[in-house]
């Protein structure tokens, strides 16, 4: 059985620099085994108020520095954008539009397009304007998208990835599952090819 008949599905927070670099590579994955992937909104957290909160805050003691240095040295192998962000934000919202994006037609380009606005120009993805923004730079029905937002149509939606998330026992992001298997946090691409390889060989036996 070939990695066409393989459904990725990858549980990630488009405010997880790590999800940025995995959701790279993903696309590349998506290119050299035709993947199907399904993308599932995970909380990270949740619990960030609206006007977002400052990452000294987040990650008290944390040598952000460093760990921004290690970040950025990853995402330029990868060929990804970024700029100077100090805060993290709440992305309930963008992870239910995300959702409402996968039914749409040529909607799958939206959840690159959200990491870049968070990563790359520090957009808060808790303003509803911020995400038609968004919406707007993927070619997306707007109108459309305003509604989903306002109704909030994909909260449940929304709702039940996270409680699969907590079925999974999935602590951190991103995590890739397939076939009862799961591989978590971000791995260069040689070795999600080797785990794409793994599968292959467990679903032809």
């Amino acid at each position: 059985m070939n990695a066409q008949a393989i459904q990725l599905e990858v549980f990630a927070d488009y405010v997880c620099p790590w999800c940025y670099l995995g959701n790279a590579v993903v696309e590349q994955l998506q290119k050299r085994f035709g993947l199907q992937v399904k993308r599932s909104p995970f909380p990270l957290h949740s619990s960030t108020p609206q006007e977002g909160l400052l990452l000294s805050e987040l990650l008290r003691g944390v040598d952000l520095t460093s760990v921004h240095q290690r970040l950025y040295a990853l995402m330029d192998e990868l060929g990804l954008e970024y700029g100077p962000r100090d805060r993290t934000y709440n992305s309930r919202l963008a992870q239910e539009l995300g959702l409402w994006a996968d039914t749409q037609s040529g909607g799958d380009q939206l959840h690159a397009l959200l990491y870049r606005r968070y990563f790359v120009h520090n957009g808060n993805l808790a303003e509803p304007e911020v995400l038609l923004t968004t919406v707007a730079e993927a070619g997306l029905d707007v109108a459309v998208a305003k509604t989903v937002l306002a109704q909030r149509t994909f909260r449940d939606a929304c709702d039940e990835a996270w409680e699969r998330a907590r079925r999974f026992q999935i602590t951190g992001v991103p995590t890739f599952a397939a076939g009862g298997y799961q591989f978590s946090g971000f791995h260069p691409l040689a070795e999600m090819e080797e785990f794409i390889r793994f599968l292959q060989e467990k679903t032809s036996a």
